[in-house]
């Protein structure tokens, strides 16, 4: 397993994180969601990436059984905070100090941890100051309930604002959390550049674009029956933005850059983000153990620049890069 740096910060992590957002807790039964927990640890995985508003906190349960009696100094474990969780009331949910202080004592207490490496905003809370929001990160920091803090499809713009507070309150901000993929770049022209300026790094996830860069859904053809396609529960409204025949069938091309690499196309769609210098690590999740064994495999491959090129131009036409797509709802739109 490669490791690397968080940002600019000390922490180590594992190139590969596993997450658990689409699976523990809903779609997995918990025996097979400790399974492939136990098949990363064995791959090598040490970072584990999840969230309280995941199936409405029982990922985060799942997620501390699995981990449980694991040297807890030999891991390391991200929770997020933002989405309603609980009944939903009115502060169930977004970056205010009391819905933070609340909610990391709750992600604790179901992770059983006494801290975890690091607390994610998981969106931008534009009803909350952020001075507020960042005073309450720098509490939890302080108390030792989190040793970084990070941040989630946040616009350039905000991860910088944010920066400069962490900085005058003299906690570490390391992190941005983005969806990145071949097919969907938007963070390149705008969020990159300035993490780099920042020393943060992305923990980039859906790396094969929910499955889509796996190749398994083919031009013309349903998707597959038990796919995430046909699961309005596990990502089917995401998902349906790449269900169309000329991305899919441009997926295929990519078949032979694969296969003259001797990887699978999951493998090729892995690699490809860990190219990129300011991706800390790409997260992947599962619902069989095999399936963590293969991802982990692009942990280390290098792709040469002639292999860059070929896939931007199989891929040409096709490809999301408009930065404004990155957006965070507002509070009174989670519930329209």
């Amino acid at each position: 397993m490669e490791i690397r740096n968080l940002g600019a910060s000390g922490l180590r992590i594992s190139a590969i994180a596993y997450g658990n957002w689409l699976t523990h807790g809903s779609q997995v039964e918990e025996d097979a969601a400790q399974a492939c927990v136990r098949q990363a640890l064995d791959d090598g995985i040490t970072t584990f990436d999840t969230a309280d508003v995941y199936a409405n906190t029982a990922a985060e349960t799942v997620l501390g059984k699995a981990l449980s009696g694991e040297r807890r100094e030999g891991l390391e474990i991200f929770t997020q905070v933002f989405w309603p969780t609980g009944p939903g009331s009115h502060n169930d949910h977004g970056l205010s100090r009391k819905h933070i202080l609340e909610s990391i004592d709750g992600s604790l207490r179901r992770l059983g941890t006494d801290y975890v490496d690091l607390y994610q905003a998981h969106r931008f809370d534009h009803e909350t100051p952020l001075e507020e929001t960042m005073l309450a990160f720098a509490d939890v920091v302080r108390s030792g309930k989190a040793l970084y803090i990070g941040v989630s499809e946040w616009r350039a713009e905000e991860i910088r604002a944010a920066a400069e507070l962490a900085r005058e309150l003299r906690v570490p901000l390391v992190s941005n959390q983005p969806q990145y993929s071949m097919l969907w770049r938007v963070i390149e022209s705008e969020v990159v550049p300035t993490s780099e300026e920042l020393g943060i790094g992305q923990i980039v996830w859906s790396p094969i674009a929910q499955g889509v860069l796996t190749g398994k859904y083919q031009p013309g053809q349903p998707p597959p029956s038990g796919s995430r396609a046909t699961d309005t529960k596990g990502g089917a409204d995401m998902i349906g933005r790449w269900m169309k025949d000329d991305v899919l069938e441009r997926v295929q091309r990519l078949r032979p850059i694969a296969d003259d690499l001797g990887l699978s196309l999951a493998q090729l769609a892995v690699a490809w983000v860990l190219q990129n210098d300011n991706v800390s690590a790409a997260i992947i999740g599962a619902s069989r153990p095999e399936q963590v064994t293969e991802n982990v495999k692009a942990a280390g491959v290098r792709l040469e620049s002639d292999v860059l090129a070929a896939i931007d131009e199989v891929l040409d036409g096709v490809v999301t890069t408009d930065p404004a797509l990155t957006t965070s709802p507002r509070r009174s739109e989670m519930f329209s």
